[in-house]
């Protein structure tokens, strides 16, 4: 029966390149089809289940036209169906709780010598390698600080939500060797390779990175970080924490663009396409548009989970700004639409952070910090729920707190499209600082004076 699965999707796919082989190449109909092999609970009008959960998130990576199995359907019908398969990994699925080790199909029943070996598959979205950063200082009791800033990064990065990073310990294999990313891409299937270098001199320390995009070669994007040596764990933890947020803004553009170029574009190249609107200043205009392409991103698959959050946070936005005479069921609509997410995706961070600024706006502010505590503590890079923590506060009346959530805010994202707003909480909260203050002086120099008027 699973062999015939596999047939059948087979036979599938190629009657579909049939019917629409006439057919312009933009207008041609392409499917998806994922497989796996597991319990499923079948009822009246849906089916539910491990095995239809992972079906469907192999579906999502495949290509337009093609087909993925998981380990325990190949197990089935390796050698059993006249396919070839690649092997593309242990991959990180979506609302998946494991890694699922992931096989392509390559071959269409001929088993062409021409496709043999290669996979018509892109490498997975936000895909990266960190390289081990190499030590320029020529002091070898430096590696353990460089290797360290590699390390940390990996994890980081690990923590963006779709993320595919490779692990240390392959990563580390090509340490000291000379870069060739046709084989990197080759032996590793992704799409950008992070890498950079760590110098000291004297006092300061230099890191330099840059991105680079595996398949072209082309950089994407470079900084260089110089910091006064001070504490080097708390440096190594700055460097990395900056990097992550600035990477994740520069991978999701990275991936916005190869979206713009999609013939087919799916629900997740439009969720990456509408992050980037966003990116672009939450202006009305903005706002309306990438809210448009989340809605079109859930009509091509209903649960992806980062539209859901995105329009939830599009909401609080257009609320909280007062873009909008419909605040109240807007908010309404964006709590319900969180606590969905989170049924769905427990620990994803920024649903969490989503919940917070939806209960901050709507005067539960003390709940609202929870959540954010709970955002930060799935991913301590979230430079806007360091923020949005200390507006809570501010609100809920604990003033005197904002400063330390703001800086930290700061910290990590010193370039942040957002910085002047977190200014503006900030200048809020010192002017009713510095009226208290005022106030306080005042009752005391009054009280004062009505003591020595009645000695």
């Amino acid at each position: 029966m699973r062999c015939r699965s596999d047939r059948a999707a087979v036979q599938f796919q190629t009657h579909i390149k049939e019917l629409t082989a006439a057919d312009a190449e933009d207008r041609r109909i392409a499917f998806r089809v994922g497989i796996d092999v597991g319990d499923v609970i079948v009822e009246p009008h849906d089916i539910f289940g491990d095995g239809v959960n992972i079906a469907a998130r192999l579906e999502s990576i495949a290509e337009p036209g093609g087909i993925c199995i998981s380990s325990s359907g190949y197990d089935h019908v390796r050698g059993k169906v006249g396919v070839e398969f690649a092997d593309l990994g242990e991959q990180n699925l979506k609302n998946i709780d494991r890694l699922v080790r992931v096989y392509a199909v390559i071959g269409d029943g001929a088993r062409s010598t021409e496709r043999a070996g290669k996979s018509p598959l892109s490498p997975p979205r936000l895909s990266i390698v960190v390289l081990p950063f190499v030590n320029l200082s020529g002091d070898p009791e430096q590696d353990y600080f460089v290797d360290g800033v590699t390390e940390s990064l990996t994890t980081d990065l690990s923590r963006i939500s779709g993320s595919f990073v490779i692990g240390r310990h392959t990563a580390f294999t090509y340490k000291g060797k000379a870069v060739d990313l046709k084989q990197i891409v080759r032996e590793l299937n992704i799409r950008y390779v992070l890498e950079g270098s760590v110098q000291r001199s004297g006092n300061r320390l230099r890191v330099n990175v840059q991105l680079v995009d595996a398949e072209t070669a082309s950089h994407l994007w470079a900084d260089r970080f110089d910091k006064p040596v001070a504490d080097l764990f708390d440096m190594q933890d700055e460097i990395v924490s900056r990097l992550a947020n600035e990477l994740n803004t520069q991978l999701t553009e990275a991936e916005a663009r190869r979206a713009e170029r999609s013939p087919h574009p799916n629900s997740m190249d439009l969720y990456f396409r509408g992050v980037a609107l966003m990116y672009k200043g939450w202006t009305p205009e903005n706002l309306a548009q990438a809210r448009s392409i989340f809605e079109r991103a859930l009509v091509l698959d209903p649960e992806n989970v980062e539209a859901m959050v995105r329009i939830a946070h599009i909401d609080v936005i257009v609320s909280m700004a007062s873009m909008t005479d419909n605040g109240t069921a807007l908010l309404e609509a964006a709590e319900a639409r969180v606590l969905k997410v989170l049924s769905l995706a427990p620990n994803h961070a920024i649903a969490h952070a989503a919940l917070g600024s939806v209960l901050t706006a709507t005067n539960r502010a003390v709940q609202g910090i929870a959540e954010f505590e709970r955002a930060l503590a799935l991913d301590r890079n979230l430079s806007p729920a360091h923020a949005a923590i200390g507006w809570a506060k501010y609100i809920s009346g604990r003033t005197a707190e904002i400063v330390p959530h703001i800086n930290e805010a700061f910290r990590l994202s010193p370039r942040d499209i957002h910085a002047h707003r977190w200014m503006m909480w900030m200048g809020f909260a010192k002017l009713h600082l510095a009226r208290t203050l005022k106030q306080s002086a005042g009752f005391v120099v009054c009280a004062g004076q009505r003591m020595n008027q009645e000695g």
